[in-house]
């Protein structure tokens, strides 16, 4: 009994405070190798670089997932408070997409280290876990927000988009799963399955889009730590893209060639315009972000925000890339790439030295952050 008292004490530890938001680094991470593997562009080495990328990622998530159940049993109540937090509970959304990043990088590039057969293995157990958890988040968070959460009406921030997400993470895995499944039924289901989630998880996150455009054109930004989360618009965006995409080109294999050529075509009409939104937001985060960091920007777990989003444009322009063939897109895909890159490289190292010094290990804020404007310009024309 005294044994399991101590396992389970509450004494405050660096560790005590480690929340699901972590599992971002592994998203942020785990895209950069499947991005590199995927880019549509030939660059010597990088299939080799992003095979180690997808090797830290799976390695990092192992260590993650071990602390995050030791943290649920050490401290437990901890832990279930950021379950009760109107800003950290979204974050649990990241775990599923940590799952469903690492699993689609050992389909693309990961099977080049432990062969093709386990990397089939290990995609299908992390795309089961992970879109389980996605459903679950995509359900159980705004229920909370519905009923529980004291939401003010600037309140409406990127994170909100985290746990309904994962849905669309799930249809991208499991359209790379959909040539390794045996032809009949199953494959079919499993291809309208992934359009279903597509639909879940877009149509949720153009609600949310809106409110947080909303939010900046009446309140403005909330929160130097908060302002990269606008960054996690552009996930949703560069991820739906990229579905469309994978299962344009998988369709044959599960319907009759007419409907695979009009998902094909779908591809591509869907695809386009939402890119021009994305290019478009990428334009505004990157305005704000520049605003913010000139006026003091302290390092935070939500510059993640600026790596897994970025990697999903990249994926996305490079689907496009594939289905029209045109060079811009693939110059697109090149460009937005080494941005990624150098941001992960940025994120990666200041979140290496926080977490050695603990400064990241911090509990949540318990009250609303405030949105605020700049305040009006004053006419010196007199």
């Amino acid at each position: 009994m005294a044994i399991l008292t101590l396992m389970t004490t509450d004494r405050p530890t660096p560790l005590s405070y480690l929340g699901p938001n972590w599992f971002a680094s592994v998203m942020g991470t785990g895209i950069v190798a499947t991005a590199g593997a995927t880019l549509p562009v030939h660059v010597p080495g990088l299939r080799t670089f992003a095979l180690v990328v997808w090797l830290a990622s799976a390695v990092w998530l192992l260590v993650l997932s071990i602390a995050m159940a030791g943290h649920w049993v050490r401290n437990p109540t901890v832990a279930r408070s950021h379950g009760r937090n109107p800003q950290m509970a979204h974050f649990y959304g990241a775990a599923p997409m940590a799952l469903l990043t690492v699993g689609s990088g050992a389909l693309l590039v990961g099977h080049d280290l432990i062969g093709m057969r386990a990397a089939v293995d290990l995609a299908w157990v992390l795309w089961t876990a992970g879109t389980v958890g996605g459903l679950f988040t995509a359900m159980s968070i705004p229920y909370l927000m519905f009923t529980q959460y004291r939401v003010e009406p600037d309140a409406a921030f990127g994170g909100w988009l985290m746990p309904v997400v994962p849905p669309m993470v799930s249809a991208a895995t499991g359209a790379l799963l959909i040539p390794h499944m045996a032809e009949g039924t199953g494959r079919t289901t499993m291809l309208y399955g992934c359009y279903a989630m597509f639909g879940l998880s877009l149509i949720a996150s153009l609600i949310i889009i809106t409110m947080v455009w909303s939010r900046l054109a009446h309140f403005g930004t909330s929160g130097t730590a908060r302002v990269p989360t606008l960054w996690i618009v552009l996930g949703p965006l560069g991820q739906s893209i990229t579905v469309a995409g994978l299962l344009g080109a998988d369709a044959a294999l599960a319907v009759d060639p007419a409907l695979a050529d009009g998902m094909s075509v779908f591809a591509i009409l869907y695809g386009v315009p939402v890119w021009g939104f994305a290019v478009l937001w990428i334009a505004l985060a990157t305005a704000l972000t520049v605003r913010t960091l000139r006026r003091g920007m302290p390092f935070a777990l939500t510059w993640w925000s600026l790596t897994f989003p970025v990697g999903t444009f990249v994926t996305g322009t490079t689907q496009l890339a594939l289905h029209t063939g045109l060079p811009a897109f693939r110059v697109a895909a090149a460009v937005a790439y080494v941005a990624l890159l150098g941001t992960w490289l940025l994120v990666a190292v200041r979140t290496f030295r926080g977490g050695l010094r603990g400064g990241l290990f911090t509990p949540p804020a318990a009250d609303p952050i405030r949105a605020q404007k700049d305040p009006p310009v004053a006419d010196t024309a007199n």
